[in-house]
Formats: C-alpha cells, sequence, structure tokens
C-alpha cells in the first residue's frame, strides 16, 4: 500500500521544532469550517481519536487522522502536508509560530 500522506522538507522541520518544545505529536483534519479545514497538530497524549477517525498514515512515526467523511471524499486523493506563512489553528501545536500546516493534494490512480 502506497502512503497516502507525505510532508515536505518544511514539514518535517516544524515537526520536529514542535516534537522538541512538546513531545510525541500526532494530526488529525476533520474538513470541518475554519481551524479543522487545516491539519492540527496536538500532543499525541493529550487527544482523543474518535471512534471514526481514519488513520490515513505517518509522517515519519507521527499518526495523521482524518474524519471519516473527509475521508470518504478524499479516499482516492494524496495528501501533502506543506508549512506556509500564516498563523496555525487556535488549538494546534503550530500557532504563535508564524507559520502554519497547510493540506495539498494530489488524485491518486484507482484500481479496480
Amino acid at each position: 500500500m502506497h502512503a497516502k500522506v507525505t510532508a515536505t522538507p518544511a514539514t518535517l522541520e516544524l515537526i520536529a521544532e514542535i516534537v522538541a518544545e512538546h513531545g510525541p505529536v500526532l494530526f488529525h483534519q476533520s474538513g470541518g469550517c475554519c481551524d479543522g479545514s487545516s491539519p492540527m497538530c496536538y500532543p499525541r497524549a493529550g487527544f482523543i481519536v474518535g471512534d471514526h477517525d481514519v488513520l490515513l498514515g505517518h509522517i515519519e512515526d507521527v499518526p495523521f487522522y482524518i474524519g471519516a467523511s473527509q475521508f470518504e471524499a478524499w479516499k482516492h486523493t494524496d495528501l501533502i502536508i506543506d508549512v506556509v506563512p500564516g498563523r496555525g489553528g487556535m488549538f494546534s501545536l503550530d500557532n504563535g509560530r508564524e507559520k502554519r500546516f497547510l493540506t495539498r493534494s494530489t488524485i491518486c490512480a484507482v484500481q479496480m
């Protein structure tokens, strides 16, 4: 199975910075409005993964979950997590760093 989520070098650098400060983390993207439309980075011990969340993959050893309804819409899409200038989501650990995580995507081949 190929990876459904990958990361840019800038993302790996920001993750390392956050992990050095906060310890193990995870990503969750709910697909909701406002903060939920960006990949959110949380302390791994402080976030309860929902019964309907889907583990899309890992960025190195960092799990990346996506809400079930968002997964249905994006199940044929490969996600690339990037970093851009701006403020992170209110509760995301990238907030206050003047850079934030952003999801880019590509359509992957559908095999029947």
